[in-house]
């Protein structure tokens, strides 16, 4: 009995299928950043994401599983360049935080006061905050109390983005100054510095 030889995709067609797929793995995780950004966990739907990744809704399930590990993803995504605000770099993140935030932190910010309602939104992102970000920093603040100093950290540096950059305080958004420059760092400083012996 004659077998029927088997075909193989070239290997060129199999690589373009995985980029293929990558590119569209990639529309999709930047077209949730964006939904989730605007209409919050419980508002956006997978196909509100789809459509804004140009691709049909079946391969966010077919790619990610669930509307739930997407948004886990994307929290990723967004919290991924924290400010470094370790003794030694808290004017730099002063600085930083009083002028116009890159596009990505100001969507991680609204994604995550858009979200925050939802339980398990929140729990996913306390989560990463506390495992990644609050863990890092911690482990590189001397002194007492390391992790609870670290979230306090990220507690001013996320209100001085809401005020600035979301609820655009005026006194905030005017020129930056020396002085304003000064005082914040003063305060990142008693935060992230032991007090001296």
């Amino acid at each position: 009995m004659a077998t029927k030889p088997t075909t193989r995709a070239p290997a060129a067609a199999v690589a373009k299928r995985s980029r293929d797929a990558e590119a569209t793995q990639r529309a999709i995780l930047d077209a949730a950043v964006v939904v989730f950004a605007r209409s919050g966990y419980d508002a956006a739907g997978t196909r509100e994401i789809a459509r804004e990744a140009g691709v049909d809704p079946r391969l966010i399930t077919r790619y990610f599983g669930s509307k739930e590990r997407l948004f886990g993803l994307a929290v990723e995504e967004t919290y991924r360049h924290p400010l470094t605000m370790s003794p030694g770099h808290t004017r730099a993140a002063a600085e930083a935080l009083l002028t116009d935030a890159p596009l990505s932190q100001s969507q991680g910010l609204l994604l995550t006061l858009r979200s925050a309602a939802n339980e398990r939104a929140a729990e996913i992102m306390r989560g990463h905050l506390e495992t990644h970000f609050q863990r890092q920093l911690a482990d590189e603040l001397p002194g007492d109390e390391p992790v609870a100093r670290a979230a306090l950290l990220i507690s001013v540096c996320a209100g001085v983005q809401l005020m600035r950059n979301v609820l655009g305080n005026r006194s905030l958004q005017a020129e930056t100054t020396e002085t304003l420059v000064s005082r914040l760092t003063a305060a990142l400083d008693a935060i992230a510095c032991p007090p001296p012996s």
